[in-house]
């Protein structure tokens, strides 16, 4: 029991997110309610539970009686088949416009009969755990209202079973942790916040700088042939000076992301030191339920014809904690997918960044060689049409 109880103590945070009644539903020693009003409320709860889902599971039933005749015996088997015919002429009543009186009749009848089957298949438990399994019901409203009355039982149990000064102190733990995790939420927005700004920055400087070098370009383009080697040279500054900026930014943002990984291991630690600390207190309070415990098994006769309630609820629980540790493995499995989606995004953008790099340098290329032949061309015309002129000259005298 001890072991079992470490065990829950050293949970994953998933687990630790449980409800506080899921939680001691789960501990051994938490079983025993310590008085006969708290056995009574749950047994109320517990058999409303039962009913929920057994009435979830006459529509289902009522449509495969001829399966399931055999197994539900002749009494159950024509309680259900009245039912079903309450259950159509009510319909049908619904369905037209008969009298109110009528439809209140009805409506008490099919609530008799409802409140009949239920008695016939409480009486039986071992006939509705098996057609738990046997028949297949669909997700539908009803389960939200069964699962949230479940949680209320398993909320109830723990109010029932916490005492006021352990909830006193929980609820001070719990406030602190939750302050403490605030504050560290908001320092990490403020220092998300401080990086989009700089990032937002070094893109407005980028686009300045391109539209200089753009302006650059064109003033190029005016001047005289004669003077493209000393704009080449400021082209080449332009390009400089715009690396340089580059490289300071990225330099600020690496600061920043920086500062906000030392932020998250803060947290990281505190939350590992909250869990500690939560240990802690598990282990002391499990060790004063073993004490406990040895006092009331001095005076408890009832150990032995409890054994079998507490059998049933520990099957239960592992395979519960079976179904977790298989959730825990998708989960894993999961994330790390997502990580090699995420790294496979980052490294296709960086691609695409730098095949529209090297697509604006081409076009730069590209313009200034345009530039370079049309002024050969300019030349080479306007050298041949003065010898044609001369020509033309000579030849008149």
């Amino acid at each position: 029991m001890k072991q079992r109880t470490l065990e829950r103590g050293m949970a994953t945070p998933e687990k630790a997110a449980t409800p506080l009644g899921a939680m001691r539903m789960s501990e051994p020693c938490q079983l025993k309610p310590d008085s006969r009003e708290t056995e009574r409320i749950l047994t109320v709860l517990d058999e409303t539970i039962t009913k929920l889902q057994m009435t979830r599971l006459i529509p289902r039933i009522t449509g495969s009686l001829e399966r399931l005749a055999r197994m539900l015996g002749p009494e159950i088997t024509a309680s259900l088949l009245e039912h079903q015919k309450l259950s159509n002429e009510m319909q049908h009543l619904l369905a037209s416009r008969g009298e109110e009186e009528t439809k209140r009749a009805k409506e008490q009848h099919l609530k008799r009969s409802l409140r009949h089957i239920l008695r016939l298949f409480l009486a039986n438990p071992l006939l509705c755990q098996g057609l738990k399994y046997e028949v297949q019901v669909r997700p539908s409203p009803a389960d939200v209202f069964i699962k949230a009355f479940v949680e209320f039982r398993d909320f109830t149990l723990g109010k029932l079973l916490t005492s006021p000064a352990e909830e006193e102190e929980k609820i001070q733990f719990m406030e602190g942790t939750s302050l403490r995790v605030e504050q560290n939420t908001e320092a990490i927005a403020a220092l998300w916040a401080e990086l989009a700004a700089a990032i937002q920055t070094r893109k407005e400087e980028v686009d300045k700088k391109d539209k200089m070098i753009e302006d650059l370009k064109t003033t190029m383009d005016n001047l005289a042939k004669d003077c493209k080697a000393d704009i080449q040279q400021m082209k080449q500054k332009g390009e400089k000076w715009q690396k340089e900026e580059v490289e300071a930014s990225q330099d600020r943002c690496a600061r920043l992301q920086e500062e906000v990984q030392y932020l998250r291991a803060q947290l990281s630690a505190l939350v590992q030191e909250h869990r500690a600390s939560e240990l802690v207190l598990r282990k002391r309070k499990c060790r004063v339920e073993m004490e406990i415990e040895n006092w009331i098994q001095k005076y408890d006769t009832d150990m032995a014809e409890k054994q079998a309630t507490y059998d049933e609820i520990h099957a239960v629980y592992t395979e519960e904690k079976a179904q977790l540790a298989q959730l825990m493995e998708k989960h894993a499995l999961l994330l790390q997918e997502y990580s090699q989606i995420v790294e496979e995004r980052r490294m296709l953008k960086q691609k695409e960044e730098e095949e529209l790099q090297e697509q604006a340098r081409r076009n730069r290329a590209a313009t200034c060689i345009q530039a370079f032949w049309k002024g050969y061309l300019a030349r080479i015309f306007f050298k041949t049409k003065m010898k044609k002129g001369k020509g033309k000259g000579k030849g008149k005298k």
